[in-house]
């Protein structure tokens, strides 16, 4: 019965400190909803790059030309030699007469179809598709496969591969950095917030310390206003974040820009966000109390 009458006080404290030090309170809240806002913005960058890149990696190949003078039965023959090489997940054989039909098949509504299915099997050749485990590594087992006798030439296009491992790279980059950053300007903003409320009632504080009011008792009021803060700053984060991210992805899929990147619907990942974004705020909040408290306990 105590600790929930506790509770209850040190709720009605904290609710009510925020509005004491009205201008302070809401530029703590709308310092965490930057924050918080900024760091999931390239957070979700990160982890739709990273969704695209997976994606890569699982339907990404490159073709393999095997030597022309080579038979069937030896071009056949290099296919555990390609499947032992490093990064190689997968390797399939086409021989020259299903890559004409395939092609013909590709360009079947083409306006000049009939002149692609005629023709004749050797302008094709024998060749590997060739699927990649880490799509980071794409040139290098390009290089390696191309090191494989009976190999010469492939196609393929690491560049693309390499641009979107740089730029997910570059996007999880920025976001730790700005992770750290703006923690600790939120953290300093909580601090001087709830260090004026205490420096307010430092008097207060002072008699409650001598009448025997335990160290918890006198901080619960303002680790709660912190929780509280960093609760609602969190909340309002959130929302923002769902509206400016539906507006974005909106924007990729009706652009003509973006056509190969599909965006992960926010309903899928809206618990996550809500998730990290409450525990941070709560987190940002309490710490910071804590911090701001510690000196005015020492009576």
């Amino acid at each position: 019965m105590k600790k929930s009458y506790n509770l209850g006080y040190y709720f009605s404290e904290g609710f009510h400190s925020i509005f004491t030090h009205g201008l302070m309170s809401f530029a703590a809240v709308m310092m965490i909803v930057a924050c918080l806002l900024i760091m999931g913005s390239f957070s979700l960058v990160a982890l739709n790059l990273e969704r695209e890149l997976g994606k890569l990696e699982r339907d990404n190949e490159f073709l393999a030309f095997v030597d022309e003078s080579y038979t069937r039965e030896q071009a056949q023959a290099l296919q555990g030699r390609l499947e032992a090489l490093p990064n190689v997940a997968a390797v399939a054989f086409e021989t020259k007469e299903t890559a004409q039909q395939n092609y013909a098949e590709k360009y079947a509504s083409d306006a000049n179809a009939g002149l692609y299915s005629e023709l004749p099997a050797e302008v094709f050749r024998d060749r590997y598709s060739v699927h990649v485990k880490d799509l980071s590594l794409l040139q290098a087992t390009i290089d390696a496969v191309e090191g494989v006798e009976g190999i010469e030439g492939h196609q393929a296009a690491p560049e693309v591969a390499e641009g979107f491992v740089l730029i997910r790279n570059v996007a999880t980059a920025i976001a730790l950095i700005l992770i750290f950053m703006l923690l600790a300007i939120s953290l300093f903003i909580i601090y001087n917030t709830i260090k004026l409320g205490t420096f307010t009632r430092r008097e207060e504080i002072a008699i409650m310390k001598m009448c025997g009011a335990t160290n918890g008792f006198v901080r619960g009021p303002f680790v709660f206003e912190g929780m509280l803060l960093g609760l609602f700053g969190a909340v309002v984060a959130f929302f923002l974040q769902w509206g400016v991210y539906a507006l974005i992805a909106q924007a990729i899929d009706t652009g003509d820009t973006f056509q190969l990147i599909t965006v992960i619907p926010f309903g899928e990942i809206w618990n996550m966000v809500l998730g990290i974004f409450a525990a941070t705020g709560l987190v940002v909040g309490t710490g910071g109390s804590v911090m701001a408290i510690r000196k005015f306990l020492q009576v």
